[in-house]
Order: structure tokens, then C-alpha cells, then sequence
């Protein structure tokens, strides 16, 4: 059982649908530079709050897992990207930093499915979601903040879901 406080907020999610909801607001309040980071085992739905983060974020591109090539781009009408990416077949963390990760946080937004296994390559101010399988239609989800803006994105989300 996580300690909540200040810098945590858990949730509940009972739907693929309400998953998705939830990534839509989070996708609403980005801004280029932030780094959502991304944890929990096969099916606990963080491709599913993925497309709602793109949604929110208006990408005119449909998302889809990039396992295999690693890192999806989506962009806006505006010509802004939402980088979008897939650790799990990344061996170390030196591997995760010559995909050149400064650049795309310096150029957009970027999402990390599997961030945990490159954890020493990412930023420190990110928001962690950890997101766990609890039946099957529903999942647990544990939103972290590190860093001063993914605290003030983390409270901004927490506003819009549950009015605090």
C-alpha cells in the first residue's frame, strides 16, 4: 500500500474507457519538455492511457505500441510532437540515451512505456504512473511526481478528476 501524500495521488479506473479518459486530461495539460514515465506489467493498460494522452494532446496521428521500432511520433496541427516510447526492449541505460532523449524532450513531449528499465537515463522531473493490473476491467494506477513541474501537471490533473 503506497503512503499517500503530497507528491502522490492513486486512482481507480474501471474501464478501458475511463482509462482513456483520464490519459485525455493528463494529455490536455502538457507542454513541450514534460516526461510522462510509464510502469506495470503486460495488460495493465498503459498503451490504453497512451491513446487518451495523445487525445487529449489533439495528435492527428493514431497511436499504436511501438515495441518494435521503439518510438512513435505524434504530432499537432500546430507541428508539435508527442514522442512516444517503448522501453521494454531496451538493455541498459546507455542504450536509452543514444536514441538521443535530451532532443526529444528539448523538441516535445515524451511518454515511456517500461521506464523503469531506463530509469538512470531519464530526467528526474518527470511524473511516474505506475499502473497495475487489478481484474479485468479494472486498474489500479499511482501517479508520483518528481520535480517541480510534474508536481504542478500532477495537481492540475488531480483538479480536473477529482476537484482537489
Amino acid at each position: 500500500m503506497p503512503i499517500m501524500d503530497a507528491h502522490n495521488f492513486e486512482f481507480f479506473s474501471r474501464s478501458p474507457e475511463q482509462t482513456r479518459r483520464l490519459g485525455s486530461r493528463i494529455g490536455s495539460l502538457l507542454s513541450p519538455g514534460d516526461l510522462i514515465c510509464l510502469s506495470g506489467d503486460l495488460g495493465a493498460g498503459k498503451t490504453t492511457l497512451v491513446q487518451g494522452i495523445a487525445s487529449g494532446w489533439e495528435s492527428i496521428d493514431p497511436v499504436s505500441s511501438p515495441t518494435f521500432v521503439l518510438i512513435n511520433e505524434y504530432h499537432r496541427k500546430s507541428g508539435e510532437i508527442l514522442y512516444h516510447m517503448d522501453a521494454y526492449r531496451i538493455e541498459t541505460a546507455d542504450e536509452a540515451i543514444d536514441l538521443d532523449l535530451d532532443r526529444m524532450l528539448e523538441e516535445g513531449t515524451l511518454l515511456v512505456e517500461w521506464a523503469e528499465r531506463i530509469k538512470k537515463a531519464l530526467p528526474k522531473n518527470a511524473l511516474w504512473i505506475n499502473m497495475k493490473w487489478m481484474s479485468d476491467e479494472q486498474r489500479g494506477l499511482l501517479f508520483t511526481a518528481h520535480g517541480s513541474r510534474s508536481q504542478t501537471l500532477m495537481d492540475q490533473f488531480k483538479s480536473r478528476v477529482v476537484g482537489a
